[in-house]
């Protein structure tokens, strides 16, 4: 059975392909930027002040301090893919900047947008050499088809027992493990049990995933689109499933399924897109899974540690870049609405999100990627305001709620974060001392002065971070 490595490293390039990729290295070299994150970890909020902050950089010090080129302009152009939906860029701006402003549509299928840089170096050469343009496309998918992209390396068998052993600790499982009872695998297949059974089995994950947990997968269970019905979404993990199963069984069919799932799903978007990103950031809404609770947290903490065998991280040489798949150099784990904290508190969550990432950073950087962990708002919703509790300073935030503008205080995070990782490790299932809420802010109203974009807080830094030694 062939694994991600066997497929990357058997990608085919034509005559074509190799001369295209031969020109974008040696004339206008192109970035590309992968943006991932799970359900409501804010990625077309990301894409939509990143592309805004880069194209009016007044708020990006952070970014144009640091490198080696002068940004002369950025500007949009037509997206290489002919066949990949366009982000909607300007739709999503809209939303944001409009007189009530309301957060855009979240991910529900690949997309992607091209930026043209136009560069000029620093150095006293740069007066000589002119300016030279480097191409950012910024290819924003789901996360939950990043960690799809986990079930090419496992039989169905592998499958089934790791899946049923989620659904069984999990308190949204237990419907969709009552309806496996007596359930015999190698009965003779009925397409009604088949399609009721998989319909039990998406709504678990759905509620899974709206309860805060991270691994969710198949993706396209939670995301069909218009692969819904289609048999290759109708399988679903049996108890007992093995080789062994008699051809037109229950069994055997789910076990095609899964392979056909695969095969014509997750195979033709590593090939097309996953392998040729060489740049990642990864967004993680780690306040959200703290809200959820020790359970919820712990799965976020295995999902990113399993996530790094399918980014091959590494070096990118020359050759490598023109006769084989890319190789991710630089990957970039951003703990999002770092907005609802107040500052004094981000080193805190960074922290976090350093320690809940230490296996899954520690992967990488053998493999020789360059990795970093940090807490961003893409979109910055809150001011900062202290107020009196008990005759003590109280630090919140304040932003615009449900019912107009309200302060908030969401408790504090643990300074030593093995506080919260290492319940979460042992299976406790609520915080026995802590509670870390969560409030849903609406968008700010924007008001920008000319050459300014959206206010965030270290966003120049992750695009720093990321674009960094292309620009």
């Amino acid at each position: 059975m062939a694994g991600i490595g066997d497929i990357a490293d058997d990608l085919v390039r034509g005559v074509e392909g190799v001369g295209s990729t031969v020109s974008e290295t040696l004339f206008e070299p192109v970035i590309r930027l992968g943006v991932t994150g799970l359900s409501r970890s804010g990625k077309t909020v990301f894409i939509t002040s990143l592309v805004a902050n880069l194209m009016n950089r007044g708020r990006m010090p952070g970014m144009t301090d640091a490198a080696t080129h002068e940004i002369e302009a950025v500007y949009l152009q037509p997206q290489p893919d002919d066949t990949v939906p366009r982000f909607a860029f300007e739709d999503h701006m809209a939303a944001l900047s409009g007189p009530a402003p309301s957060w855009p549509n979240s991910t529900r299928h690949i997309s992607q947008l091209r930026l043209s840089i136009r560069l000029r170096p620093r150095s006293m050469l740069g007066a000589l050499t002119g300016p030279r343009t480097v191409h950012l496309d910024i290819v924003d998918y789901p996360g939950e088809w990043l960690l799809d992209l986990l079930l090419l390396q496992k039989s169905y068998a592998e499958w089934s027992v790791e899946a049923l052993a989620k659904a069984r600790a999990r308190p949204q499982g237990a419907g969709f493990v009552a309806a496996l009872e007596g359930m015999d695998p190698t009965a003779p297949l009925e397409e009604s049990v088949a399609v009721t059974l998989s319909r039990q089995f998406a709504d678990y994950l759905n509620t899974a995933r709206a309860a805060g947990f991270s691994d969710c997968t198949p993706g396209r269970f939670l995301l069909p689109g218009e692969l819904l019905g289609s048999p290759v979404l109708t399988f679903v993990p049996l108890p007992g499933a093995d080789t062994r199963m008699p051809r037109g069984s229950l069994g055997a069919e789910m076990a095609r399924r899964f392979e056909a799932y695969k095969r014509a799903v997750i195979r033709p978007f590593f090939r097309n897109h996953f392998a040729r990103i060489d740049r990642q950031v990864v967004l993680l809404d780690l306040l959200g899974a703290l809200h959820a609770g020790p359970p919820a947290l712990e799965d976020l903490r295995q999902a990113m540690a399993d996530l790094l065998s399918v980014f091959k991280p590494g070096t990118n040489p020359f050759l490598a870049r023109l006769l084989r798949g890319q190789r991710v150099e630089r990957l970039l784990f951003a703990a999002t609405k770092a907005d609802h904290l107040h500052h004094t508190q981000h080193g805190r969550l960074t922290a976090l999100a350093d320690a809940l990432l230490a296996e899954a950073r520690d992967r990488a950087a053998f493999a020789g990627a360059e990795t970093r962990a940090m807490s961003i708002a893409a979109l910055r919703a809150t001011v900062e305001e202290t107020h009196s509790h008990n005759g003590a300073p109280l630090n919140c935030v304040r932003g615009r709620g449900d019912e107009g503008e309200a302060a908030w205080f969401p408790g504090l995070l643990p300074e030593d974060p093995a506080h919260v990782l290492a319940p979460a490790r042992a299976g406790q299932g609520a915080w026995l001392d802590g509670d870390y809420g969560r409030m849903r802010f609406h968008p700010p109203r924007l008001t920008l002065a000319p050459g300014d974009g959206p206010p965030h807080i270290r966003l120049d830094k992750a695009a720093g971070f990321l674009l960094g030694g292309r620009i």
